[in-house]
């Protein structure tokens, strides 16, 4: 492809972002997955490409913006507050417990020296939530939770953050009983805080769920998402990003049906018509 063709508008600005599993401890080897993936796409001839990763960006934004080149989106929002706003390039299959293929699911995350057995020891304890937005945060946890709380809330206190890898580290320090997270989140915060992750045990996983896709804008040229899609698919295949691979959990990317991920809406609906439609 020529560059003109594939050349970004100069005056879009692009940018590319990996806020879904982004631990401080984490930018080298994010960084080196940008740095492996733009030089594969300006091998195909793409120009005007972010040098670095933008490391302000919160996993949940307020949109996803003609500006973002590539990124990694919860699945949830992207059929709600983000539907029509991203083109899903591929889904990563994750090597970390509660991952299937691409699927994984949220862990309902105790203190270690918790006394709770099950999930309906719970009941009027406080539970840390990440974004109201989010699926493994909120949806799947609400779904998981909706019989059990018999149209009533089942916390006495529900605490938004913002982080879920903030949210472990206050369970290890036994601020509250309970988070949910993402598997995989727990799975680097484990591997990066060895010491914290002792403080802390899986009480029980969320139903599952289509794991975090890869995204790019919708305003994205055509041809650019060919390439993006071309470029991440050779990182999951090629031997020579093995150690990157190894470096993310990541054993393959994969396309992911769109139903997969609109089905994530029937928790939602589950929830709300078993008289619990906020996670409270």
């Amino acid at each position: 492809m020529s560059e003109s063709s594939a050349s970004l508008p100069s005056a879009s600005l692009p940018s590319a972002s990996l806020p879904m599993y982004n631990l401080p401890e984490m930018r080298p080897v994010n960084a080196a997955f940008w740095e492996a993936l733009r030089g594969l796409l300006e091998e195909a001839g793409l120009r005007h490409l972010p040098t670095g990763l933008s490391l302000e960006r919160p996993p949940v934004p307020e949109r996803v913006g003609a500006e973002v080149l590539f990124s990694q989106t919860c699945g949830f929002p992207l059929e709600t507050i983000y539907r029509g706003q991203a083109i899903r390039l591929g889904t990563p299959c994750y090597d970390a417990p509660g991952c299937d293929g691409p699927t994984h699911c949220g862990l309902f995350i105790v203190p270690a020296e918790s006394a709770a057995k099950t999930v309906t020891d719970l009941e009027g304890g406080t539970f840390l939530l990440n974004s109201r937005h989010s699926n493994s945060g909120m949806n799947l946890p609400r779904r998981a939770l909706a019989e059990l709380a018999a149209g009533k809330p089942f916390f006495a206190r529900v605490i938004e953050t913002g982080s879920q890898p903030g949210n472990l580290d206050r369970i290890a320090r036994g601020e509250a009983d309970v988070t949910s997270v993402d598997c995989v989140t727990y799975a680097f915060w484990s591997r990066h805080r060895p010491t914290l992750a002792r403080g802390t045990r899986v009480l029980a996983r969320t139903p599952p769920s289509p794991a975090i896709p890869f995204v790019t804008s919708i305003a994205t040229r055509p041809e650019t998402v060919v390439l993006l899609r071309s470029a991440i698919e050779r990182i999951a295949r090629e031997p020579r990003f093995a150690a990157l691979r190894a470096g993310l959990l990541i054993k393959d990317i994969v396309a992911v049906p769109d139903g997969r991920y609109r089905a994530l809406l029937d928790y939602e609906l589950d929830a709300a018509a078993l008289g619990y439609p906020e996670l409270a």
